[in-house]
């Protein structure tokens, strides 16, 4: 396995979205011509109308590279998970008997971008940037990491300090709230769908602070620069349980029902023999005593998910929140 970090897939926001911009003019001589695309870009089709795009009917445009290109997620140290993946990648390399690079990852345009022109084959998108993937880049969600009877989610929570004086919702009027990014599905979409319906309005009823990540929402809570904050529940308890917090010192005032985690698709012009392969990799490995297994604890195996039927909870939300999938809705980061 090599692990590589490019310039184009680790750019800040601004040039990602200039970049995906660009690319997105670039192709429009690509439009297909096609009966439905519903929601997605020009470039693809949608003839099954499963919501995400058709493998190319021209054998000529599959792609079958030598070499597979996977990224994970945007996370606030992507050198922790350069040894995290190394076991999966590994496995992923027995399977497709292709060669694999782990490309570190530091801003959801990017992966976009980088999947969009053909630069990213398989990729882990989280919850709420995985539609725009889906849209803009041909993303084909397939799978997400489950337990060993096949349940998978997190929940959207509000934390706060235990000496705040915040015990329910209604305590949060004229507080001063870190929200994590625009994008963000826990850290700020579903707490703007949501709230209002809890009695309390973001922006309206209290103050709202982008943080920039789930991890300095909590870290930012624990300090007492924020007064609570909605955050996902598999990030604090990763945190917890790197003693990056104390839990003793926090509180949780309210939380969801469960919400699909990070999606991992494949790139929707890839060989479908290859596809299969890559399936079959990412079906048959076995978390127990690996590095990923010990980090995302809670879960033992991959499982089937179609991003038509998971993602559907997502997209209302998003669409409850006048959400585009545009370059410029997905760079408000």
């Amino acid at each position: 396995m090599s692990i590589v970090t490019d310039t184009r897939l680790a750019g800040g926001a601004a040039a990602a979205l200039f970049g995906l911009s660009a690319l997105l003019a670039g192709t429009a001589a690509q439009a297909q011509d096609c009966a439905n695309r519903g929601q997605l870009d020009a470039m693809y089709c949608d003839a099954n109308e499963d919501l995400v795009a058709d493998t190319p009917s021209d054998p000529s445009k599959l792609s079958n590279p030598d070499t597979l290109v996977f990224a994970y997620t945007p996370v606030e140290d992507p050198a922790i998970y350069e040894d995290i993946w190394e076991p999966f990648i590994a496995h992923l390399e027995d399977v497709t008997g292709k060669d694999v690079q782990f490309f570190a990852v530091q801003s959801n345009s990017a992966e976009v971008e980088a999947m969009r022109s053909g630069r990213l084959h398989i990729a882990g998108f989280s919850t709420g940037p995985t539609p725009f993937a889906v849209n803009l880049a041909g993303a084909v969600p397939f799978a997400i990491m489950g337990s060993e009877d096949g349940r998978f989610g997190y929940k959207l929570q509000v934390y706060t300090r235990k000496d705040s004086g915040i015990n329910e919702m209604a305590d949060l009027k004229g507080k001063r709230i870190a929200h994590t990014s625009p994008t963000s599905n826990s850290g700020n979409l579903a707490p703007r769908a949501l709230f209002p319906g809890l009695g309390v309005v973001p922006e309206q009823d209290y103050e709202v602070v982008y943080s920039g990540s789930h991890d300095q929402s909590m870290l930012g809570v624990v300090a007492g620069d924020y007064d609570a904050a909605p955050v996902a529940s598999e990030v604090v308890d990763r945190m917890a349980e790197r003693d990056l917090y104390d839990p003793e010192e926090v509180k949780i005032v309210w939380e969801s029902d469960p919400f699909p985690t990070t999606s991992y698709t494949y790139a929707h012009n890839l060989d479908p023999a290859l596809v299969e392969k890559i399936k079959e990799a990412f079906f048959s490995f076995d978390f127990a005593g690996t590095a990923l297994g010990e980090e995302f604890s809670g879960v033992s195996k991959f499982v089937p998910v179609t991003y038509q039927k998971d993602w559907a909870v997502i997209r209302e939300i998003q669409k409850a929140n006048g959400v585009e999938y545009t370059p410029q809705g997905l760079a408000k980061e």
